[in-house]
């Protein structure tokens, strides 16, 4: 029976070409010959652990990524996975719940590689109020939730825009990551909504999420943030996703709903 197992040479040729490095680009950043790379790739000679994480380093290979490529070397993984509820997160898990607290009353939310929310603030659920309750049910993507029919698209007043905005940023994603799972969320979400083509501009520098909800317009602007110099493959995955009134009506709204009033 033929092995389907990529090799450690096939994976890394498959991440230089993914990245648009030439063999000599990369040699010349990593400090090898380029005669060296090429047989490395072609199995013909075997990388050391520290070459083939050299070689990720300059590629910006995910640390998950970078796990199976030591595997398929004959390596074992350095770098660990923990849940975010584990012990061994206990501090970074206080510190993501003192930042959403902290951005109260606009709405935050802690995401996973594949769109999915592991945490959120209090601010993210008037939002969602109008929604049938199933929507709020765990896991939570932010992809299917934004773009579904039945969920959230319907009330997004500049959907064809935002659209284009969640499927680049998730065709992006999948790029760097050749994860296979967002590739097939990918065409999921795409067939939620139509090929609008080319987005128009407005007047925004920013583009916002004009929401329509039944309290008001509440026009936002998102940030996203990561962690830095995660060695953590659940850390490394992890997104901070915060959203700010984008006019002062929005800000009063949010405001409102924190105080009930």
């Amino acid at each position: 029976m033929t092995s389907t197992v990529a090799s450690p040479g096939e994976l890394l040729r498959g991440w230089r070409t993914r990245r648009r490095r030439s063999q000599m680009d990369l040699a010349l950043d990593v400090g090898v010959s380029t005669r060296h790379l090429s047989f490395v790739e072609t199995g013909r000679s075997r990388a050391s652990r520290e070459l083939l994480l050299d070689l990720a380093d300059h590629l910006e290979v995910p640390l998950r990524e970078r796990n199976a490529l030591l595997l398929a070397a004959g390596y074992a993984p350095i770098y660990g996975e923990s849940t975010l509820d584990s012990a061994g997160l206990e501090a970074v898990r206080e510190a993501l719940g003192h930042l959403l607290a902290g951005h109260e009353p606009f709405p935050a939310l802690v995401i996973d590689r594949g769109g999915d929310v592991v945490m959120s603030n209090r601010a993210v659920g008037p939002l969602l109020g109008m929604l049938d309750p199933a929507w709020s049910a765990p896991p939570v993507n932010v992809y299917r939730l934004s773009l579904h029919p039945g969920a959230l698209a319907p009330h997004i007043r500049n959907l064809a825009q935002w659209a284009n905005h969640l499927v680049h940023r998730l065709e992006r994603l999948t790029d760097l990551t050749g994860d296979p799972k967002l590739a097939a969320l990918l065409a999921e979400v795409r067939t939620y909504v139509p090929d609008a083509g080319p987005s128009s501009r407005d007047e925004h520098v920013v583009l916002p999420l004009h929401l329509a909800h039944p309290d008001g317009d509440l026009r936002l602007y998102s940030t996203i943030t990561h962690f830095g110099a995660a060695w953590d493959v659940t850390l490394d995955e992890l997104s901070i996703e915060t959203f700010v009134p984008a006019d002062a009506a929005t800000r009063d709204l949010l405001g409102r709903w924190r105080t009930g009033s």
